[in-house]
C-alpha cells in the first residue's frame, strides 16, 4: 500500500522531490525505496535510493530515511557520502557535522573521524567534539599495523592535544581525564599517568567505586613500587574486607622501608600473617553475621606461602581446622562450595575422609526414616548437607566408590532430592528447587557408572532423573544442558532443539554455548532442524557488525572512551570466532545437500552463496576459540578437571574438522564452475585455459583434502575420520559428479542412440528401516525414563524419514539424467 501511494504521487508530480525538500519532508522516492527494500526487492530499492542520493538532499528527514535504508541494506559506507555532500552545502551545521562523524565511526574511518571532529570543534568549540578527535587519534594508533608509527606519531600527537587543554585549564569531565590516562598508559609513561591520578585531575575520577585507587595500584605494579603497592593493598582491605584481588599479601619482593606516600608498609611475612589473624579475630567478635573475606584471606595466604616454601604458614593454623571453621559459619550459603573448592588441595589425601566426617558433624539431620536415610528439617540444613556432598565429590571420595557404593549413593541422593521438594512447593516456575543439585549430582554419578561399566541402562536412568528434575524446575539450565549433551551422544537431535530454545540464549551466548547445538546438527540426520540451529547463531553474528557500530557511537556520545577499544576487540573476536566459521560452513553445506539440483541447480546455488573455490576466507592464523567449555556445573576433583592441554586438543580437532568441511564446500563450488556453459568458439584458447585453471583448482583442493584426512587419520580419533563424509552427503556428491558427467557426455547422445542396445532390468535394492523399539529389561523404569526413550525413538524415526526423503529426491534426480 505504501509503495502504491508513493507511485501515485510520483506519477502526478514528476518533480515532486524538490517540493518535499523545501518542506523538509522525506521524499516519496525514499519512502518507496524503503518499502521496496522491506518487501525483498533489494535491487529496485537500491537504484531508487541512488537516484535520490545523486540529488544531494540536505533536509534532515530525507537524510535520516536514506541512512535507515542504507543501514538495512548493509551499505553504511554510502551514508558517509550523503553527509559529506550535506556538509559541503551547509558547512556551519553542527547537526550534519556530528552525523558525518558518526557515519565515519560506523565504517571505522579513524583518520576522517579525526578531521571531522576538529572541523566540528572549530564550528562549535565544545570539549566533547575536541576529545572525539583525540580519541580518533588513539584509535588510529590501536588499529595501526606498525606499532612504531603508533608510538611515535599518533599517541604523542594525542598526548600533546590533551596537554594543551590541561595547560589552558579546559579539562571539564571525567571522561577527558580517563582518556588522558589511557594515552599515557599506552605510551608506557606510568610515572606521568600516576601523577595525573594523584593530582587535581584525579579528583574527577568519581563514577566508579575506588577508581582512583585501582588506577594507582595498576601503576604501582607496573613500576614495581612494592612499598606503595603493599600499603595501598592493606588500606583498601580495611575498607573492603571481602575483596582478595586488592591485596598482594606477599609481593614478589618484600618492601624494605616502613612507610611511603600511601601510608605504613608491612615489611615482613610475619606482619602479613598478624594482619590476617587480627582481621579474623575482629570477625569472630562481631555479633552480626561475619564477613567471608578475612577467613578466605587466611586460606589464600597459606596457599601463597606454601607455593614459596615459607614456614610462616604454620602461624595461620591447620587448613583443615580453618575450612571446618569456615563451613561452620558459612555452610548454609550456596557460595560455600565454590569458596572452599579452590583450597581443597591444601588437605593431604589422608585427611580427606576426616574432613568430610568433621563437616558431617556440623549438619543437624533428623531421625532416620524407613529407608534408613536422615533428612534435613529446613532449607539451611539442606544447603549444609548438599555442600558436604559437593565437597565429597570434589575430594574424589565419590569416584573412589565401587559400583555398589555408587548405586547406594544414587539412591541416597534421589531420596534427598525428593524430600527437599517439599521446601519448594510455593516456588514459581522460573525459580529453582532447593534440592535440584541432589538430582544433578545423581545424574553425574549415573554418568560415572555408564562410562566405567558401559551399561547403557545407567544412561537411560540418568535421562529419567534429569527429565524428572526438569519437570519440577522447568528453568534449570544445568538440567537442560546435560540433557542436550546426552541426547546428542545418543544421536537424537529432535529433543535437543527444544531444549536449546528453552534456554533462551542471549547475545554472545550464541557464540559461547551455541556449539552444543550446532556441533551435532547435520550429522544426526535432522536437516531442517540443523539448518534452523545454524540460523540461530548466524543471525547473531550477522547483526554483530551493525550492533557494535552503534555501541561505539553511543560510547562517543557519552564519553565512555575506555569502552571503545573493548567494543572493537569484541567485534574482532566474534568475526574471528571458530564457531562463526563452523556454522557458516555447515549452513552452506546443508543448503547444498538438501536443495541443490532439487529447487535450484548446483551452479545457481553456489552462485547465490557467493562461494569462491580459489579463496579461503577463514582466518586460520587468528582463529578465536570462544567456546565456554565449563558451562556445565562440575564437582570433579582436580585430577579430573579440564586442563589447558584438553582445550588445545579440542581446538585442534575442531579446526581440522572445519578444514575438511571448508575444503568440501570449496570442492563442490569448483565442481559447479566446471559445469559452466562453454564459451564461444572464437575463443577456444581462452576456454581451454579457463578449463585448465578450473581443473587445476579442483586438483589443488583435492590434494589439500587428502592431506588433511591423512593428518586426521594419524593424529585424531578414528571416529572423526569415519564421519568425514556421511552417506547422505556421499549420495549428493555422486549425483553432482554424475550431473557434470552428463553435461559433458550429452553431445555424444546422438551417436550413441544409433547403436542398438538391449535394455537390462535393474533391480532396486529396498532398504527397510525398522523403527527403534526401545530398551528391554527395564521393567521397573519410571515414567520419566520411558518419556526420554520415546523422545529418542521419535528422533530416530524423524532422522530416517528426512534421510529417506533426501535420498528419494536424489534418486529422482539420477533418473532424470539422460546420457
Amino acid at each position: 500500500m505504501a509503495i502504491q501511494q508513493a507511485d501515485k504521487l510520483l506519477k502526478k508530480h514528476k518533480d515532486l522531490h524538490c517540493l518535499f525538500l523545501a518542506c523538509r519532508s522525506p521524499s516519496p522516492q525514499v519512502l518507496k525505496a524503503i518499502g521496496l527494500q522491506r518487501t525483498g526487492k533489494q535491487d529496485e530499492a537500491f537504484s531508487l535510493a541512488q537516484e535520490v542520493a545523486t540529488l544531494e538532499p540536505t533536509d534532515d528527514n530525507s537524510l535520516q530515511a536514506l541512512t535507515i535504508l542504507y543501514r538495512e541494506m548493509h551499505h553504511p559506507e554510502l551514508v558517509t557520502k550523503l553527509y559529506e555532500a550535506a556538509v559541503k552545502k551547509v558547512p556551519l551545521s553542527e547537526e550534519y557535522h556530528s552525523h558525518l562523524f558518526m557515519a565515519y565511526a560506523r565504517v571505522g574511518e579513524y583518520k576522517k573521524m579525526q578531521q571531522a571532529g576538529m572541523a566540528l570543534y572549530k564550528i562549535v568549540p565544545k570539549n566533547p567534539y575536541y576529545f572525539w578527535s583525540v580519541m580518533s587519534l588513539v584509535m588510529q594508533a590501536i588499529s595501526a599495523q606498525d606499532e612504531k608509527l603508533a608510538q611515535t606519531m599518533f599517541l604523542p600527537l594525542a598526548e600533546r592535544m590533551v596537554e594543551k587543554m590541561v595547560k589552558e585549564e579546559k579539562i571539564e569531565a571525567e571522561a577527558e581525564v580517563q582518556l588522558y590516562f589511557m594515552i599515557l598508559e599506552r605510551l608506557g609513561k606510568c610515572v606521568e599517568a600516576l601523577d595525573v591520578v594523584r593530582g587535581p585531575l584525579g579528583e574527577k575520577l568519581t563514577s566508579e567505586l575506588r577508581s582512583r585507587e585501582n588506577k594507582c595500584m595498576m601503576m604501582y605494579r607496573r613500576l614495581q613500587l612494592w612499598p606503595e603497592c603493599n600499603a595501598l593493598s592493606y588500606k583498601l582491605l580495611l575498607k573492603k574486607r571481602t575483596d582478595l584481588t586488592l591485596s598482594p599479601f606477599v609481593p614478589p619482593h618484600l618492601p624494605s622501608s616502613s612507610s611511603c606516600v600511601e601510608g605504613p608498609v608491612q615489611t615482613t611475612v610475619a606482619e602479613a600473617v598478624k594482619f590476617v589473624v587480627d582481621r579474623m579475630e575482629e570477625q569472630d567478635k562481631k555479633e552480626s553475621r561475619p564477613l567471608r573475606g578475612p577467613y578466605l584471606a587466611c586460606l589464600e595466604l597459606i596457599h601463597r606461602l606454601r607455593e614459596r616454601g615459607c614456614p610462616d604458614e604454620k602461624e595461620l593454623g591447620d587448613p583443615l581446622e580453618l575450612m571446618v571453621q569456615f563451613f561452620g559459619k558459612f555452610g548454609d550459603k550456596p557460595c560455600c562450595i565454590t569458596d572452599l573448592k579452590i583450597y581443597l588441595h591444601l588437605l593431604p589425601p589422608e585427611q580427606r575422609s576426616q574432613f568430610k566426617n568433621r563437616l558431617g558433624e556440623l549438619v543437624p539431620l533428623g531421625e532416620a526414616g524407613e529407608d534408613g536415610f536422615e533428612f534435613p528439617g529446613d532449607t539451611k540444613t539442606l544447603q549444609r548437607h548438599l555442600c558436604v556432598c559437593q565437597l565429597s565429590r570434589a575430594l574424589g571420595l565419590q569416584h573412589a566408590l565401587d559400583t555398589e557404593g555408587k548405586l547406594r549413593l544414587i539412591t541416597e541422593l534421589k531420596a534427598h532430592y525428593h524430600h527437599g521438594l517439599q521446601f519448594g512447593k510455593s516456588c514459581l516456575k522460573t525459580e529453582l528447587q532447593f534440592s535440584d543439585m541432589y538430582c544433578l549430582m545423581a545424574a553425574h554419578v549415573y554418568i560415572d557408572l555408564w562410562t566405567e561399566t558401559g551399561d547403557e541402562n545407567m544412561l537411560w536412568q540418568c535421562l529419567g532423573v534429569l527429565e524428572e528434575g526438569l519437570s519440577f524446575s522447568p528453568s534449570n539450565a544445568q538440567f537442560k544442558l546435560l540433557l542436550l549433551l546426552l541426547f546428542c551422544r545418543l544421536g537424537a537431535f529432535q529433543p535437543v532443539v527444544d531444549l536449546y530454545s528453552s534456554l533462551d540464549a542471549k547475545h554472545v551466548q550464541h557464540d559461547t554455548i551455541g556449539y552444543l547445538l550446532t556441533r551435532y546438527a547435520g550429522s544426526l540426520g535432522q536437516f531442517a532442524a540443523a539448518s534452523q540451529s545454524c540460523n540461530f547463531s548466524l543471525r547473531f553474528f550477522h547483526s554483530n557488525q551493525k550492533d557494535t557500530s552503534e555501541y561505539i557511537i553511543q560510547a562517543y556520545k557519552y564519553g565512555a572512551f575506555e569502552k571503545i577499544p573493548e567494543f572493537i576487540a569484541f567485534r574482532t573476536r566474534l568475526n574471528q570466532s571458530l564457531h562463526f566459521a563452523q556454522v557458516r560452513t555447515e549452513r552452506m553445506l546443508l543448503d547444498l545437500y538438501t536443495e541443490a539440483d532439487v529447487t535450484l541447480s548446483l551452479e545457481e546455488s553456489v552462485k547465490a552463496m557467493g562461494v569462491c573455490p580459489e579463496e579461503d576466507d577463514i582466518p586460520w592464523d587468528n582463529m578465536r576459540d570462544n567456546r565456554d567449555l565449563t558451562v556445565l556445573v562440575s564437582w570433579d576433583p582436580k585430577d579430573r578437571e579440564l586442563t589447558e592441554e584438553h582445550r588445545r586438543l579440542s581446538l585442534e580437532e575442531e579446526s581440522v574438522w572445519l578444514k575438511v568441511r571448508s575444503l568440501t564446500l570449496r570442492l563442490l563450488a569448483s565442481l559447479a564452475l566446471l559445469g559452466h556453459a562453454p564459451s564461444p568458439r572464437n575463443s577456444d584458447k581462452t576456454n581451454e585455459n579457463g578449463i585448465s585453471a578450473k581443473s587445476s583448482t579442483l586438483q589443488t583442493l583435492l590434494s589439500q583434502l587428502d592431506q588433511t584426512k591423512m593428518y586426521m587419520y594419524y593424529n585424531m580419533e578414528r571416529a572423526m575420520v569415519c564421519v568425514c563424509v556421511s552417506p547422505g552427503q556421499t549420495v549428493c556428491v555422486v549425483l553432482w559428479v554424475a550431473s557434470y558427467s552428463a553435461s559433458v557426455l550429452r553431445p555424444l547422445k546422438s551417436s550413441l542412440q544409433k547403436k542398438k542396445k538391449k535394455k537390462k532390468d535393474s533391480s532396486t535394492a529396498m532398504v527397510l528401516f525398522t523403527p527403534y523399539q526401545g530398551r528391554e529389561g527395564l521393567n521397573e523404569e519410571c515414567g520419566f525414563t520411558r518419556a526420554a526413550m520415546d523422545k529418542v525413538q521419535s528422533s530416530y524415526l524423524g532422522s530416517l524419514q528426512e534421510l529417506g526423503d533426501l535420498l528419494r529426491k536424489r534418486a529422482d534426480s539420477l533418473k532424470s539424467l539422460k546420457i
